[in-house]
């Protein structure tokens, strides 16, 4: 994270491809904090000018949220709620897969207070 942009989300901070998803999802660690559950496997294998960061991904359930406005609904408010608080993980080299798993929508308040406490937790780890 670099002091001049600090709640940014760029291409480079996502988690994409199958390979790295994949990876992550077999060796990762399951959590979970109120609707969300997280898998997060430290070190990505990637680096940017030797800096270490994180790379995200959000997913919601189709099986869960039939219509996709209501899913992308919820991928947004996922990604601003870590977009605003990945200060918190400032220095920490991971990968982190949020699913939604709760039936109900979330306000952006309730899932920025679950994401600064998953944040804390993994800050530790």
């Amino acid at each position: 994270m670099t002091p001049e942009r600090p709640n940014t989300l760029p291409k480079e901070e996502r988690l994409h491809g199958k390979t790295g998803i994949t990876a992550l999802m077999e060796k990762g660690h399951w959590c979970t904090e109120g609707h969300l559950k997280y898998c997060y496997k430290a070190g990505n294998d990637c680096s940017r000018e030797g800096e270490p960061y994180c790379r995200i991904i959000a997913s919601v359930p189709k099986k869960i949220f039939k219509r996709a406005v209501k899913r992308n609904l919820l991928k947004r408010r996922i990604r601003e709620s870590y977009r605003t608080r990945k200060g918190i993980l400032c220095g920490k080299d991971m990968d982190i897969l949020f699913v939604y798993s709760s039936s109900e929508i979330a306000t952006s308040e309730q899932l920025g207070s679950e994401m600064e406490a998953i944040l804390n937790t993994l800050a530790t780890k």
